[in-house]
């Protein structure tokens, strides 16, 4: 790029930067200082901001044992990856760092100049899904041209539409090893960098959060473009719940024809009847948050309760409202699904640049008996796991230790594992592709004790990622709302199947769930939105062997599904029930007492401030 006269040299008057062609490729530059680098033309086109120096090269080559090294400077960054850009009170500033052959122009004429920063990230070398903040620093001696810089770009920038300007912070202060606060006060000049106005509450008693969000109106909700959790999974499902209970009315999860629970039938059932197929197999061996109750079912309606709000409805779903996450917790699975790793810088330049993925949710109703003897549903809402058995009995060891922090949660596992309980529970679930969703079910019949037919390859399993092909696809029959929140219910190939007897752990998994001790989570290819859940029901088994499939799990490229008591199937829907008068559930790792319930997944039902992982 080619230097026109005196015009944008730096000891000009001025510099005239040329305007947009029809919004193309170029053309807006200047001749600047960059910090570390020297003297650059600054380009602004359509697709970021570059630079190209105007030092000799060799200054910045290096020799060692006769080989020559010159370092890679970036040149350029788009402007999906700023996130900000300040001038820093309009003062005078010394650059620091130039190349010698700057410093002495500027030290002969004595000239100070004024500068601003340009804010974004870059990708981690070794991890991909980690964002690692950086900054440019550029400076002119006239105060007007880095004014026009930073107006320009902050129009750029105002034309990223997808980008939150007022969101919602709980923070729970005693989430994982009590770091939510010192977690948040290290993200938040990243929002106030962003110019995103936030209203923070450090949360004071359980279940405070869902009574906020509950509570809410209409009007009050509408004037936030998200809702951020500053915990862990369980503080983000309070929240979720909190927003979820008063607003989305749906129907119950359909249910076969036998699943007695005794509740009134007003014949709204999404499935059942005469036609449905019941396929029974059987093993050869068994056993608190405020919940609301769902409404009437005769349609599916998405609305708001509260009948004072006279502000419009919130729809949900809803394409614009985004949840967020700032890791803080225990286990933190949901974000690492989500974003690809546990860290809070990553979370917090996902939510302010304004990234969207959607997110499947389950719904799980509890069906129990009231005092005056009739059956009432208590919903809860799930966005990663739900498990019984194993599952239900480490979350109730773990409330006896919690003044150990996360480590509670290693020492209620042992004693759980080393008491080798099971328990006896019938399971019906949805089949709705047999041929193609149960193919682990199959292999393991024909498989070993200890270890099943080899897995899949990673190269043959369809690993949710960024821009996901499976998660993006739209049903076929997505031509209404009910639909395509619960495609796989009308499938023509879809019948009830059941299998009773006794299970170690029976377990529902929404998402993956990644974690740092199961590296592949759960279901190594489950996706965030397919609207499928992934029902894991461990049979009753020799100790040694449940020691192997737990080892599995921990393990990068491990086959914890692959063994002959390992039952794995996708379903849209499946019913439990108990033989005991009261079993424990972990939902998003809080304590549900559920002796019979049904469950069912809306496919995408709400939107994450994510990408997905990009590895």
């Amino acid at each position: 790029m080619e230097r026109e006269g005196n015009d944008c040299d730096l000891g000009g008057e001025k510099s005239l930067p040329t305007a947009f062609l029809d919004g193309k490729a170029s053309i807006f530059n200047s001749t600047l200082l960059l910090d570390h680098v020297g003297e650059v033309i600054l380009t602004l086109s359509s697709d970021g901001l570059s630079w190209q120096s105007l030092e000799p090269a060799e200054n910045d080559v290096s020799y060692c044992l006769g080989f020559k090294y010159v370092p890679k400077i970036p040149n350029e960054i788009k402007l999906s990856d700023i996130y900000a850009v300040e001038l820093i009170d309009n003062s005078l500033f010394h650059m620091s760092n130039l190349p010698r052959s700057t410093e002495p122009a500027l030290l002969v004429h004595d000239i100070k100049i004024y500068h601003f920063i340009v804010h974004g990230f870059i990708r981690s070398n070794k991890q991909p899904s980690q964002w690692i903040l950086t900054e440019y620093t550029f400076g002119h001696k006239n105060l007007q041209t880095c004014e026009m810089w930073v107006n320009q770009l902050h129009s750029c920038l105002k034309l990223q539409v997808e980008r939150p300007r007022n969101l919602l912070v709980f923070v729970h202060p005693r989430s994982g090893k009590s770091n939510g606060c010192r977690n948040w006060e290290s993200v938040a000049p990243i929002f106030s960098r962003a110019k995103v106005e936030t209203k923070v509450i450090v949360t004071e008693r359980a279940g405070q959060a869902f009574d906020m969000m509950s509570s809410m109106t209409n009007k009050e909700l509408s004037s936030y473009d998200g809702v951020i959790a500053v915990g862990g999974d369980g503080f983000f499902n309070e929240i979720l719940n909190g927003f979820l209970s008063p607003r989305l009315k749906a129907p119950y999860p359909p249910t076969p024809p036998d699943f007695a629970h005794l509740a009134k039938d007003k014949g709204d059932s999404l499935i059942g009847g005469e036609n449905e197929i019941l396929e029974e197999t059987s093993n050869q061996s068994e056993d608190q948050l405020p919940l609301i109750s769902s409404p009437d079912q005769s349609q599916y309606r998405l609305t708001n309760l509260n009948s004072e709000d006279k502000a419009p409805e919130f729809p949900v779903p809803n394409q614009w409202f985004r949840f967020g996450i700032i890791p803080s917790g225990s286990t933190d699975a949901i974000v690492i699904c989500t974003t690809g790793t546990r860290d809070p810088i990553t979370s917090a330049l996902h939510i302010v640049l304004g990234k969207r993925v959607h997110l499947d949710i389950a719904q799980v109703v509890r069906w129990k008996k009231t005092a005056r003897s009739e059956v009432e549903p208590l919903v809860r809402y799930a966005a990663s796991f739900s498990g019984y058995g194993f599952y239900g009995d480490v979350i109730t060891e773990s409330e006896k230790y919690r003044w150990m922090g996360p480590k509670r949660y290693d020492y209620a596992g042992t004693m759980v594992f080393l008491r080798h309980r099971s328990y006896e529970a019938e399971i019906s679930y949805l089949d709705v592709e047999p041929e193609e969703t149960n193919l682990t079910s199959k292999r393991n019949r024909q498989s070993s004790l200890f270890r099943g037919s080899k897995a899949p390859r990673k190269s043959e399993r369809c690993i949710c990622r960024i821009n996901c092909e499976v998660c993006n696809e739209k049903p076929e029959n997505a031509a209404t709302e009910i639909c395509s929140l619960t495609p796989h219910l009308y499938s023509d190939k879809k019948r009830w199947a059941k299998t009773k007897g006794r299970f170690i752990s029976v377990g529902a998994a929404v998402i993956s769930c990644r974690n740092e001790k199961a590296p592949d989570g759960l279901v190594a290819d489950a996706h965030l939105s397919d609207g499928f859940l992934h029902l894991i029901m461990i049979k009753e088994c020799p100790h040694a062997s449940y020691l192997w499939h737990l080892t599995q799990l921990t393990r990068k490229g491990g086959s914890p599904l692959n063994f002959k008591f390992v039952e794995h199937h996708k379903t849209p829907a499946f019913t439990f029930t108990s033989s005991g008068n009261e079993s424990v559930w972990n939902v998003d790792g809080e304590m549900f007492q559920a002796h019979q319930l049904s469950a069912q997944v809306f496919r995408g039902l709400v939107c994450m401030f994510a990408t997905g992982p990009e590895v």
